[in-house]
């Protein structure tokens, strides 16, 4: 297998990492990201493709000895806009935005796993490395599929590692069926009508009648929805009025809904205006319901577990690999596992003694780039591992 040359490449992966970690970009806005791939493949004998998925998305190529199969590899981008707080010498140089997601890491991985494949390619078999924009909200993966990523030759399976703080170096985890929920999005206007704070009863208040429109919706995931099918809705702003002594004409409500079941997901628009529907005319307002559908649930290919399984074994040793549980998070690498079967597995990059322990998306994540090598390795084996299973 790929681990004693993975842990050559280390030194490689730690200087990619904190390139692509100090110069972030965001969705859609990775083209200097983006040159320093291709580059990187260049520089190993490959060809990437021509720009996709809105001119910062590329595929790669890794043909092997014999025609057959062809399995994906993915890795995102993109950057959060957030102000990173880590303090760290290779920190973010673009104010306001920072990888905290991990995203560089999965690309440097993947980067090392068409190092290791490129030197000794598949027997049998081909290897098409995905590397995607905009994993967070703009859906890259959907882009991908469009410009034709898991096409000519037509990729039979598609896997990809997730970065996770909650799990030290060395160990991976893996969620049979759904590991991710839908993703989608929703924006409520309260109308009301204007008027004087001394003066309440000529007017009406769309901030009191917003208050009771958030306590309603969380009545409607505890009250007329399966307890045993998970369901979150979580309005994280709310924005309206002028001063304190005005009340408000309307206030906006913005928000997100997490659901695995496909029914209940196709319910929730109705449920939502219904429940807001109410609340609004009985204080003699009214509403505006706008509802996004976003990223579907990642429902992991459970046949392709076993693959995984025999490389870390084989890698890291037996028991390296547990049983995870799912994640109410959204992830676009659910559009390619819609298309054909997917998985995509949790690497470990906790290390408690270098501090090395906040969650995704906090201004302070770091990783141990120990994990780095293994990433690598663990993606290009189970390539070369799909491959050669009959």
């Amino acid at each position: 297998m790929d681990l004693s040359a993975a842990f050559e490449l280390r030194p490689d992966l730690v200087a990619w990492r904190r390139h692509l970690h100090a110069h972030p970009e965001l969705a859609y806005q990775e083209h200097a990201t983006a040159a320093f791939v291709r580059e990187r493949l260049e520089q190993l004998g490959l060809r990437p493709s021509p720009p996709l998925a809105g001119g910062t998305g590329l595929t790669c190529l890794i043909a092997g000895d014999t025609d057959g199969p062809t399995v994906a590899l993915r890795a995102d981008m993109d950057a959060l806009p957030i102000q990173e707080a880590t303090g760290a010498d290779y920190a973010s140089t673009v104010p306001g935005v920072a990888h905290l997601c991990g995203h560089d890491a999965h690309t440097t991985m993947l980067l090392g796993a068409a190092a290791l494949l490129a030197r000794r390619r598949p027997e049998h078999g081909h290897v098409k490395l995905l590397f995607q924009p905009a994993e967070e909200g703009g859906a890259g993966a959907a882009r991908m599929i469009e410009d034709g990523a898991l096409e000519d030759p037509t990729v039979s399976a598609v896997f990809g590692l997730h970065v996770d703080p909650n799990q030290p170096v060395g160990a991976l985890s893996v969620t049979p069926g759904p590991a991710t929920a839908a993703s989608d999005g929703l924006d409520i206007e309260i109308i009301g009508e204007g008027g004087h704070a001394a003066r309440p009863h000529q007017a009406i208040d769309a901030i009191a009648v917003a208050a009771q429109v958030i306590v309603a919706i969380q009545q409607l995931v505890s009250r007329h929805t399966d307890p045993l099918q998970p369901l979150v809705i979580t309005l994280g702003r709310i924005e309206g009025g002028f001063a304190r002594n005005v009340i408000a004409p309307s206030v906006h409500l913005q928000g997100t809904a997490r659901s695995f079941d496909p029914a209940l997901r196709d319910r929730l628009p109705a449920l939502l205006d219904r429940t807001v529907a109410g609340v609004t005319q009985a204080f003699g307002a009214r509403h505006e319901l706008t509802y996004r559908t976003g990223y579907p649930s990642l429902r992991n290919d459970a046949a392709l577990i076993p693959t995984l399984a025999d490389v870390v074994g084989e890698l890291l040793g037996e028991g390296r690999l547990a049983t995870g549980g799912p994640s109410l998070g959204g992830e676009d690498f659910a559009f390619y596992a819609q298309r054909v079967p997917g998985l995509m597995a949790r690497l470990g990059v906790r290390n408690e003694a270098l501090g090395l322990v906040h969650p995704l998306h906090h201004p302070r994540f770091d990783l141990d780039e120990g994990a780095l090598p293994l990433g690598a390795a663990v993606l290009a084996g189970f390539a070369r591992r799909y491959l050669a299973t009959p």
